[in-house]
């Protein structure tokens, strides 16, 4: 019986009981990553960065993979963003030491983010209040070790942060100081960019990413404060981005696999995603106009994110073993292990014919919310059904 490399040991297939060697015998329902397009995907943005001058710090959230994470970082020690304590204790136990806590902090985290810090690890958290300042320097003298902190800035009312011009940008500062906290920067997430959909549109979020942050690290430094790092970043406006002027570093995460959103977006094609849903045709309604499928919410996830979006591709796209997209074949409805496949609505496509036992591909909304419902990453090549190795993931906070 063929088995399976897994982080260097031999393994049969999680579940199954016997091993997958190729696609069309993997049970199903199962998580798989083109490796080939991940490597495009993850090349596109580097050079990217690299011909402005910018720093990528890719944001792990997505992946949750040591595995992953080499493709990134072949040699080195990062740097990375993550969006948990778990990710980052994950990944330093790999030799990452270089990490950016892109969420607003509390004591507790402050705490355990301290022990890292303790041990060696340069993780940088994320703050927007004199009172989460008062926490982390409370939480480093405890722990012995000079905690680092980026203040977060609002940059389209997305999510927190203060605005460039809201004169606490200044008390934050003098807490950070008073509670003996080092601060790394600023830091802002353009998050309305993913409700956008034309060139012009991303190209004016990107700017008005860059210029608030910047606007905000120079208001700083022309108070005295040392401001070292810039760090702006979303998958949309890294990818559209004209000018990165005053910028130091870029964060972005869904790049690596991209989904349908992103394909919504404008930012990459169907061809451009390297994650997909395996699942296997479990019976017909022709009378409906359904095909009934394995996977359900609990492989694809309930986002549908791109509901909003002038597609609506319901909970994702199907394709055949080979990766190419049924005609308007969508994954219209789904319960907890059940998705209903069927055309959507408006188009004029017939019903495929596929009987049961068929296995198909299921392209995702969101591609960190479909990888956070499985346990690993089934890695195939470009034009391959062989299945070379399984990934696992991380899970947990």
């Amino acid at each position: 019986m063929m088995r399976l490399k897994l982080y260097g040991t031999d393994i049969p297939n999680a579940g199954s009981g016997e091993t997958a060697a190729t696609v069309g015998t993997l049970a199903t329902p199962a998580l798989l990553l083109d490796k080939d397009r991940l490597d495009r995907n993850l090349a596109r943005l580097s050079s990217r960065m690299a011909a402005r001058g910018v720093v990528l710090r890719p944001h792990m959230k997505t992946a949750k993979s040591i595995e992953v994470a080499r493709r990134a970082y072949p040699s080195g020690s990062g740097p990375i963003t993550v969006s948990t304590l778990a990710e980052a204790e994950y990944f330093a136990q790999y030799g990452l030491r270089d990490m950016t806590y892109a969420v607003g902090l509390a004591q507790h985290t402050a705490e355990r983010a301290m022990r890292l810090r303790k041990v060696g690890i340069d993780l940088k958290m994320l703050l927007d209040s004199p009172e989460q300042a008062t926490i982390l320097g409370e939480a480093g003298r405890a722990a012995g070790v000079t905690p680092s902190a980026f203040i977060e800035i609002d940059c389209d009312g997305h999510r927190g942060g203060l605005t460039a011009t809201d004169p606490r940008l200044f008390a934050v500062a003098d807490a950070l100081a008073e509670a003996g906290v080092k601060l790394a920067g600023i830091l802002t997430h353009a998050g309305e960019s993913y409700s956008l959909c034309t060139s012009e549109a991303l190209v004016e979020a990107a700017e008005n990413e860059r210029a608030v942050a910047v606007a905000a690290a120079e208001k700083l430094r022309e108070a005295g404060y040392e401001c070292p790092i810039v760090s702006v970043g979303s998958t949309p406006t890294a990818h559209f981005a004209e000018n990165l002027t005053g910028v130091t570093e870029m964060r972005a995460g869904v790049y690596m696999f991209f989904d349908l959103v992103m394909h919504g977006v404008g930012v990459c094609t169907t061809d451009d995603i390297a994650v997909s849903v395996l699942a296997t045709v479990i019976g017909t309604k022709p009378e409906k106009g359904w095909i009934l499928i394995d996977a359900g919410w609990m492989a694809l996830s309930r986002d549908r994110g791109t509901a909003a979006q002038r597609a609506d591709q319901g909970y994702g796209l199907a394709c055949d073993l080979s990766g190419k997209l049924y005609p308007d074949l969508i994954v219209s409805q789904a319960s907890q292990e059940h998705g209903i496949l069927a055309i959507r609505s408006g188009s004029a496509e017939a019903l495929p014919d596929l009987p049961i036992g068929t296995k198909v591909r299921i392209l995702p909304n969101h591609a960190c919310a479909t990888a956070s419902q499985h346990e690993l990453y089934n890695v195939v090549a470009a034009g391959s059904d062989a299945i070379e190795a399984q990934w696992p993931r991380m899970r947990g906070w």
